[in-house]
């Protein structure tokens, strides 16, 4: 939990700096939500209606993929939109932790050579993503079809928890692979080797810190989808950019405590010189 604490600190030490990256990613991204899917979906749950959703409503709620006209083209623009400036805020955020200053020189060429690992790696969240919706849409229809309503609502949650443990659990596997690519400059598979043994014993803190704040973003836009849509999408865009924000500056503080890096905005040694 120190390493959640330690990135919200540091954003907000910098927001003015770090807010900028977040804010376009964060756009697309609330364009991927599919309104219409998430409200259908949270007035169902309110009003005991679960037993009449299908498999198509639950995975048009819960997946970022849409391939309905202009939603298809918000989900392509999303994913390299967001790999850009991961990629920025990265590089950005890692020049100031080394260095101490905060500095905009050097970082748009240090995010041109992050930014092929940034798409590779976020391809496989994406897909991991994708997974933990098919596998809880087909597993809610599934039971909606053989249970009575009561027992319906214990097993969404069970599944609901039970699914997300596991999608966070194998996104902790990989977290520290890209600050661990962009600061030693290792080979793919030797970055990912080595940053799965970083993780140790702090691993399950990582995955308890991400089941946080993926619930919490899940209940805004849940609660935001019984708002007029251009509410909905002003919430999503909060939640994607402080997301964005979060999963990103955190990877830098957690491989810097777990490599045991000095971080050189908080000790300043360069001023000694």
């Amino acid at each position: 939990m120190r390493n959640l604490f330690d990135s919200w600190k540091y954003i907000f030490r910098n927001l003015l700096m770090v807010l900028p990256f977040a804010v376009v990613p964060a756009v697309f991204l609330a364009l991927t939500l599919d309104y219409e899917a998430i409200s259908q979906l949270m007035q169902k749950f309110f009003s005991g209606g679960l037993l009449d959703l299908t498999f198509v409503d639950y995975f048009r709620a819960f997946s970022l993929v849409r391939i309905d006209g202009l939603g298809a083209i918000f989900s392509v623009l999303a994913y390299f939109v967001s790999c850009f400036g991961a990629a920025l805020l990265l590089t950005y955020v890692e020049k100031h932790m080394r260095i101490g200053k905060r500095s905009l020189s050097g970082v748009l060429r240090g995010a041109l050579g992050l930014y092929p690992s940034v798409l590779l790696i976020t391809l496989v969240y994406v897909a991991l993503y994708e997974l933990w919706a098919l596998l809880l849409s087909a597993l809610l229809f599934f039971v909606s079809e053989s249970t009575v309503l009561a027992l319906l609502y214990v097993l969404f949650f069970v599944l609901f928890l039970a699914l997300s443990y596991g999608l966070l659990y194998v996104v902790a596997v990989f977290y520290l692979w890209l600050p661990c690519r962009q600061i030693t400059g290792f080979g793919y598979y030797d970055a990912l080797l080595y940053s799965y043994r970083l993780l140790g014993r702090v691993r399950w803190r990582l995955v308890l810190s991400y089941l946080i704040s993926f619930a919490a973003a899940l209940v805004l836009i849940g609660v935001a989808a019984f708002a007029p849509i251009y509410v909905f999408l002003l919430v999503g865009l909060l939640v994607f950019a402080l997301l964005f924000l979060s999963f990103c500056v955190r990877m830098e503080v957690a491989y810097f405590r777990a490599d045991k890096l000095d971080r050189e905005d908080l000790i300043h040694s360069y001023r000694e010189y």
